[in-house]
């Protein structure tokens, strides 16, 4: 938390384009990182908000397009995206719209996830306009997670020595963002679980230009 604020300290505005490219390449943490910040005035919520969800959106569309043309030369290439790789089809034939909001919040096939979609015959512009929800809503909660944890911690007594005060505060960001995710994560291994099996003939109905 501290290198977060000494970057916004030292880079001000700037830090809003850390944000936009940190999203496009990375996941949650660091939102709600800069959440919190942005609890304590270090950041503007709505600018963060902005920020990261354009971030998030232009780098799931620069991976369809990858996907598009050259998704299979990119497996090929790195062989431990395939386990990725099945999964996100198998949610993806079951639940097209439903698959595109809901992938950013699942563990461990983020990054393949637009790739995949690149693949598929789904068209660029419901992928588009689809992306652009979920990367705002995505935006949305991961910064307000960091700014209402932002809030628990500034309720930490003042009258305490200083010291005890600032590592209590940093043990209740590391626990709180640690089960944060772990939650997320148990979350969609559980979803996975009840939907990664796909029957053959539901499958071969299933139309992605729906």
């Amino acid at each position: 938390m501290n290198e977060i604020n000494e970057l916004i300290q030292n880079y001000g505005n700037w830090i809003y384009l850390v944000a936009f490219i940190w999203a496009a390449l990375e996941g949650e943490t660091f939102v709600i990182f800069a959440g919190i910040a942005a609890q304590q005035g270090y950041l503007n919520m709505y600018g963060l908000i902005i920020a990261v969800g354009l971030g998030s959106l232009l780098g799931d569309q620069v991976c369809f397009w990858l996907g598009r043309g050259y998704g299979e030369q990119l497996l090929k290439r790195y062989p431990k995206l395939q386990a990725g790789e099945k999964r996100a089809v198998a949610w993806l034939e079951r639940h097209a719209v439903g698959f595109i909001l809901a992938y950013r919040f699942m563990y461990g096939i983020r990054n393949i996830s637009s790739i995949v979609i690149g693949m598929s015959h789904l068209t660029w512009q419901k992928f588009a306009f689809w992306n652009a929800v979920a990367a705002f809503i995505w935006a949305i909660a991961f910064s307000n997670i960091g700014y209402v944890f932002g809030g628990l911690v500034g309720q930490v007594p003042h009258g305490e020595d200083l010291l005890v005060s600032r590592i209590q505060q940093v043990m209740m960001v590391i626990v709180g963002v640690f089960a944060l995710l772990i939650g997320f994560r148990m979350l969609t291994s559980y979803l996975h679980k009840r939907h990664i099996t796909v029957p053959p003939d539901e499958a071969e109905q299933t139309t992605l230009n729906d």
